[in-house]
């Protein structure tokens, strides 16, 4: 079979631009959604008198006689063939012969591609929705074994204020919950179908968009054939969101990579999850986790390359989108395998209770000594500065905050009773953090109910 382009060229093609131009490592695995998008653009033809009741039958069912041979990976690559679109026309036209040469009438690859790959993205974004709830179901199972097991939060990565351990975890589930939203509003905004614009001026043979529109499952149709067939917009959505959920997975191996050292040894990470060294008989590293650091770097790569290449680019469809698909995979399955290993480190991760709120230190307590001051009336403001002389003077005695004499205290700020003993027992304290999204029992009850019940949500788009 020719080329689908060649009639008007007076030689073939260097082979060095066959070799650049060929896409078909990349965008083979559209097979599927391009054989779906045929078979419907196929019956508007006909319901556009193009082909006959026959002849939109027998190529239907010749599609699907194409569509088993790629699953049973009976499809042999030709020279000739550019790209999928390509394979699956000539592959058609070997089967039922030349009235599958009228399959692409009215129709351009430019508007075929990307109506494949807005089909593709649909499934895609329902995986990585499936595969998030399986983290933050990791996650919520971590928060439910540990309820009550405080240690240090911290922030500039000192020491801050007691925190209960399912408080800190769960605030990486509720960045898994942002990103599931981020991916459910585009799997949505995307949903508008670009099948009937043609190259660029849309389709003259009163095809109807609507009916097609219907047969694939989009709940509207592109308003500008131009706009339609040179927008990657909802690939770089795609990419940018696969980019910040990676980016969420990066600072929790980060968080798990620090706290599993033997200066913290506040978890322990699975052997399954570990790697040793080629010299050091003793190590266990963390790869798997670090493996996640350096993934979330490819896939920002992704998006830095597929917006430069749109950068770069006039209106509607130019060559330079053929790159499109090779980021956004490359995003979509790098993904998936990150989401999956953190997952399985969450799922058999150990967390050393004693060691985590061994390290809970009363220098901690400072602002909830603010607050003590602040319940007497004072302005906070000047409780802060009040309780900082109190620490400086800790500090000047190496004395921790709560050894400091009630008389020293009372020479700082006379308000200072017998009643400052009731600020230091930790579970104590964090649970006057009651407020919504705070670290009290209560609070977390609350986060895990939300966090459930999205996640049952998230189940049911499956």
């Amino acid at each position: 079979m020719s080329k689908l382009w060649g009639g008007r060229f007076s030689c073939d093609t260097s082979s060095i631009l066959a070799e650049l131009n060929c896409s078909l490592p990349v965008d083979s695995r559209l097979f599927a959604v391009d054989i779906d998008a045929s078979k419907v653009y196929a019956e508007a033809l006909s319901k556009a008198g193009i082909l006959t009741a026959s002849e939109c039958s027998a190529i239907q069912k010749g599609l699907e006689l194409v569509r088993y041979d790629w699953i049973e990976g009976l499809i042999e690559f030709k020279p000739t063939d550019e790209d999928v679109h390509t394979v699956n026309e000539r592959r058609l036209t070997e089967l039922i012969g030349d009235i599958a040469q009228k399959l692409h009438t009215g129709r351009s690859r430019n508007d075929q591609v990307i109506t494949d790959m807005k089909l593709w993205m649909r499934k895609a974004i329902r995986e990585i929705l499936q595969t998030l709830r399986m983290v933050m179901e990791a996650i919520i199972g971590l928060a439910e074994k540990y309820p009550n097991v405080m240690m240090p939060g911290y922030t500039h990565m000192q020491r801050a204020q007691p925190v209960h351990f399912a408080h800190w975890i769960l605030s990486h589930g509720f960045a898994l919950k942002e990103d599931c939203a981020r991916f459910i509003e585009l799997k949505d905004r995307m949903n508008v179908l670009p099948l009937g614009s043609g190259a660029i001026a849309g389709n003259p043979l009163n095809v109807d968009r609507v009916f097609m529109q219907k047969e694939l499952g989009f709940d509207g149709l592109t308003q500008n054939s131009m706009h339609a067939v040179g927008d990657r917009d909802f690939v770089i959505d795609f990419i940018y969101n696969a980019s910040l959920a990676s980016l969420h997975m990066s600072r929790l191996s980060e968080d798990l990579i620090i706290f599993a050292s033997r200066e913290f040894n506040f978890v322990r990470i699975s052997d399954a999850f570990c790697t040793g060294s080629s010299l050091m008989p003793q190590k266990r590293n963390p790869d798997s986790l670090e493996l996640v650091r350096g993934i979330s770097g490819e896939i920002f790569s992704c998006l830095t390359g597929i917006m430069m290449t749109v950068k770069g680019t006039p209106s509607t469809y130019n060559k330079d989108l053929q790159f499109d698909k090779k980021y956004c995979f490359t995003a979509f399955d790098q993904l998936e395998k990150l989401l999956k290993v953190t997952e399985g480190v969450l799922r058999t991760l150990d967390v050393n209770i004693d060691r985590m709120e061994s390290c809970l230190s009363p220098d901690m307590l400072a602002t909830d000594w603010s607050y003590y001051l602040v319940r007497k009336g004072i302005p906070f403001r000047k409780a802060h500065h009040l309780i900082g002389q109190v620490v400086q003077l800790a500090e000047e005695r190496n004395l921790e905050l709560t050894e400091v004499p009630l008389e020293d205290l009372q020479t700082i700020c006379p308000l200072f009773d017998i009643d400052i003993g009731k600020v230091a027992n930790f579970h104590q304290i964090a649970e006057t953090y009651n407020v919504i999204g705070g670290t009290s029992s209560n609070s977390i009850e609350k986060q895990l109910n939300v966090l459930k019940d999205f996640s049952c949500q998230i189940k049911k788009l499956q």
